[in-house]
């Protein structure tokens, strides 16, 4: 048998590697050979764990990796993926040693095709929506008659001529006051957001239109600044944002009560068109002739009826004279007629009373004598209680028992207070209590004798 005692000492076996051991070198091979690297897919079987760490996979047309994102990189990522978003990731290829999987950790995540410009509008408009500032529930009405409109915008701006040829074609009326700003460059949000506050400041516009031309996205970025898009939600008046041409989107948009596909669109929004004002008052004056004809109508004829049931004055007086003194007869005859009823049913009853009425003085008489003979009765009757009485006490003077002590007599009574009455019921040496007629003592017994005969 071959054993390691025959084996040749020169020889020496190659070192064994563990799993774990494999698994960190090949890790760190791949690590060292793909650094941070910017990774484009769509995402698939999107996980967010309890402890906030993301998993999912990215994928294309013909493979997949599996991807991890911890939670102190998802926090910063500004958006949560869903199934099917197109991402790019910026990440470090490498093993999670547990499974032997080939992953890899995200660091950096954004929608793909976007740049750093689009994703730094979507993160702000997801943060003004969320405290509010879009909700429609905020946004106000345009007035129905504006007597003066404000413009927020560069004087140099090609979008200042279209809207003041608008608004001098549809109200050449209207007050346009200026609120010069530029609109792009270095600053230009703070100076847009600086005169929009003026304007909220001097309340001196019923509407306020803020408008630039088209550009690209780094032209109209200065729309797309928060500074601006609070400015137009503090504003003391109606906004209307025109900004850009018809597929132009900024943070102005969202934020303004109405939005305008174009600055010539805005100010058409902004003010009704003077000859539909002028076909509206026309109509109005149309229909107000003809109710106040109906009215004019109406009254004539009302007029010609009550000149035919007018009466003359005399006659009217003549009329209500006769009127009153039938109520007066009418009167007279309804208020003699229960008073003499009630006088003749009042001398019925005196009369019924009289015959019905005792006689006081004869009662009182009877009442003294009834009265004098209770007293004589009852003062009779107490006088022989009176006697009763006396014997009875008399008799019950002459069984009181103190009477009979009196007399030489005596109570015995053993120790315990029994009345004695033989001498049988007495031992010798008892101790007996005798009551006398005025005290008691108490006595040893030397000796009881029998009773004599």
């Amino acid at each position: 048998m071959f054993s390691n005692d025959d084996a040749d000492p020169a020889y020496a076996a190659p070192p064994v590697l563990s799993v774990t051991a494999l698994n960190q070198q090949v890790a760190r091979l791949l690590e060292r050979s793909f650094p941070l690297t910017w990774i484009g897919g769509e995402i698939s079987n999107f996980i967010r764990a309890a402890s906030g760490h993301w998993y999912f996979t990215l994928k294309d047309d013909a493979a997949q990796v599996r991807a991890v994102m911890f939670r102190g990189r998802a926090q910063y990522a500004g958006f949560t993926p869903r199934e099917g978003d197109k991402v790019e990731v910026r990440a470090l290829v490498t093993l999670y040693g547990a499974r032997g999987d080939y992953q890899i950790n995200v660091e950096v995540i954004r929608r793909a095709g976007v740049g750093a410009l689009y994703e730094a509008f979507l993160r702000l408009k997801e943060k003004l929506a969320a405290q509010g500032l879009f909700d429609e529930d905020r946004k106000r009405a345009l007035p129905l008659f504006a007597r003066s409109v404000g413009i927020v915008t560069s004087p140099q701006a090609a979008a200042l001529r279209d809207v003041l040829t608008a608004l001098k074609r549809r109200a050449p009326h209207v007050r346009v006051v200026l609120y010069p700003a530029p609109v792009q460059g270095q600053g230009s949000a703070d100076k847009i957001a600086e005169a929009i506050h003026t304007a909220s400041r001097r309340a001196e516009v019923d509407v306020l239109i803020v408008c630039r031309g088209g550009g690209s996205i780094e032209d109209l970025w200065s729309f797309n600044e928060e500074v601006v898009a609070r400015a137009i939600a503090a504003a003391s008046m109606p906004v209307i944002a025109g900004v850009g041409h018809e597929t132009d989107v900024t943070i102005a948009d969202f934020a303004a009560d109405l939005r305008a596909a174009t600055p010539t669109a805005a100010a058409e929004l902004a003010v009704t068109a003077r000859a539909d004002w002028l076909a509206s008052l026309g109509a109005d004056a149309a229909d107000l002739r003809r109710a106040m004809q109906r009215i004019l109508g109406d009254a004539g004829q009302g007029l010609d009826n009550l000149s035919r049931r007018l009466l003359s004055p005399a006659n009217q007086i003549a009329h209500q004279r006769l009127k009153l003194l039938g109520m007066a007869s009418s009167l007279t005859h309804a208020v003699r007629g229960p008073l003499n009823r009630h006088s003749v049913v009042l001398a019925q009853l005196q009369q019924r009373w009289a015959r019905h009425r005792p006689d006081s003085r004869a009662m009182r008489t009877q009442l003294a004598s009834e009265q004098r003979h209770l007293v004589a009765s009852m003062a009779g009757q107490l006088r022989a209680r009176r006697e009763a009485m006396a014997a009875l006490a008399a008799q019950l003077e002459l069984l009181n028992p103190q009477r009979t002590l009196e007399r030489g007599y005596a109570i015995v009574s053993n120790a315990k207070g029994k009345v004695l009455h033989a001498p049988g019921q007495i031992k010798p040496r008892d101790v007996l209590r005798v009551r006398l007629a005025e005290g008691s003592v108490e006595i040893g017994v030397a000796g009881v004798q029998d009773v004599l005969e």
